[in-house]
This record gives C-alpha cells, sequence and structure tokens, in this order.
C-alpha cells in the first residue's frame, strides 16, 4: 500500500494553473525526490500535501485516507511532518525547548491542566521530556540540549529543524531544500543523515532540493516539474540523462552531479 498517493491534483489560483494532474505514489521507506527550476510548483505541491492549499481538482491520500480538504494540524496529527526552505526555529528557545514544542503535537492534557499542573499533565511532560532527550541523542544533538538554537552553526540549525519534525511521530517527512546555503562539506553531512534518519525513524522522505549532488546521491526515484507539469520521473541516471529535463536545467550541470 502507498503512504502517499496524489490523484492528479491540480492546483490554480484565478487563471494561474500552478501545478497541473500532479501524480505521486510513495511506498513505505522510500527517498523521493522532486525538483525543478524555481516556480515550477514544487512548493504548492507541498502545501497542498500538508493542507495549506486544498487542491482545486482530484484529491490526496495518505495510507488510503482522503486527506483532501484536511487542515494542517489534522494532517500533522496523522503523520506528515515538514521542513521549511527558510529555517523555522525559535532562535532564542534552547535546543531542548525546540524539540519539546514538537512534541507537544500529541499533548493529550487540557488547557485547564496545563494552567493548573494538575498530576496527569506533569506526568505527560515529563515523559515527552524524556522523549525529546531521547530524540537528540538519536540525531547526535544531545552535546547542544541547552544551547540557544540561534547559536547553532548553520548545519546543526537545519539538523535541528528536521529532528523537531520526527519529534511529532511522522510516518513521511517532506524537506524542503534541507540543503539550502549548505557548504559542500555540510551538504555531504546532511545526505548521510537523511538516510540516517529513513532507518532510524522508518520514515519515508520526499524532499524538494536544489543541489543536484545531493538530489543524485541519495533519492531512489525523481520527479520533475517544469511550469506545473511533471516532465519525466524514474531513476537518478534517467533522470540525469532525460534531454527534457535538461532543457529545463539549462545551465545546470547534470552530467558532474
Amino acid at each position: 500500500m502507498a503512504i502517499l498517493k496524489t490523484d492528479n491534483i491540480t492546483m490554480r489560483f484565478g487563471g494561474l494553473t500552478a501545478v497541473d494532474n500532479f501524480f505521486v505514489e510513495l511506498e513505505p521507506g522510500e527517498i523521493v525526490g522532486l525538483i525543478g527550476p524555481n516556480g515550477a510548483g514544487k512548493t504548492t505541491v507541498y502545501n497542498m500535501i500538508t493542507g495549506i492549499y486544498t487542491p482545486t481538482e482530484n484529491k490526496i491520500y495518505f495510507e488510503d485516507e482522503d486527506i483532501t480538504g484536511y487542515k494542517p494540524d489534522k494532517i500533522a496529527k496523522l503523520g506528515i511532518a515538514r521542513t521549511f526552505q527558510n529555517i523555522r526555529l525559535l532562535d532564542n528557545l534552547t535546543v531542548l525547548d525546540n524539540i519539546m514544542i514538537g512534541t507537544h503535537l500529541h499533548l493529550k492534557s487540557s488547557l485547564f491542566s496545563a494552567i493548573l499542573r494538575l498530576p496527569g499533565y506533569t506526568k505527560e511532560e515529563d515523559e515527552l521530556y524524556e522523549k525529546s532527550m531521547e530524540l537528540l541523542k538519536r540525531v547526535d544533538l544531545d552535546e547542544y540540549t541547552n544551547d540557544k538554537a540561534g547559536s547553532l552553526p548553520y548545519g546543526k540549525q537545519r539538523k535541528l529543524e528536521i529532528a523537531r519534525a520526527l519529534a511529532t511521530d511522522p510516518r513521511l517527512l517532506l524537506l524542503d531544500e534541507p540543503a539550502a546555503g549548505m557548504n559542500p562539506q555540510e551538504s555531504a553531512e546532511l545526505v548521510g543523515f537523511i538516510r540516517h534518519i529513513r532507518d532510524e525513524f522508518d520514515v519515508t522522505i520526499f524532499l524538494i532540493e536544489h543541489d543536484m549532488k545531493v538530489v543524485m546521491d541519495i533519492c531512489e526515484r525523481i520527479l520533475v516539474l517544469d511550469y506545473g507539469k511533471t516532465i519525466a520521473e524514474g531513476l537518478p541516471k534517467e533522470i540525469k540523462n532525460n534531454p527534457e529535463v535538461i532543457k529545463a536545467y539549462l545551465g545546470v550541470d547534470l552530467a558532474n552531479a
């Protein structure tokens, strides 16, 4: 069973078609890339999957459940998490606090219990603290537990943002340009980190990325968008040699990616 299926979804804004009949099926445990020039519609696809936009036409299914039109918080609780191209950490809070905010998605206690710090709430908070500390160890960020998030090196901030998404217990993780702004060494480390979290946390990963070396190194399948349409889908070596993809990426050396 596919973990995610978009059934030829289309998104229009007035007279502009941003995404046209986009179809993808993601199998559990895959790392799949979504690439294309700026303005191709990649982030719009993410926004439809995560409930920010409702497709103008057709449906989205997560583990066979029709999630079309669901609100972002409901989709997140079902098991879909995402990161953003621009890092959105709470810079003045600690690394631990950023992770605990992610775990609060599944907090069962009421606001009343939290305000009065009733035993049920404090027990749950203790459990989330332990869970957060364990997560930091699993992603090798535990040495930064009490550091302010904004004080971390850039590559560690990216890693923390991904870890915060993992704190929501996703089964599908959408990464929006995780290598943006990274130097080659940081990008190489990111490739290893993404493979690690796929295996360690048993998640499926759908990846938007402009760094072609990262895409070719890590993705098992790649889809290519151009002007809202899928122009190619296949294995990395097939995408690298596809004439339509090369034309869309005119000026980018795919052969050496």
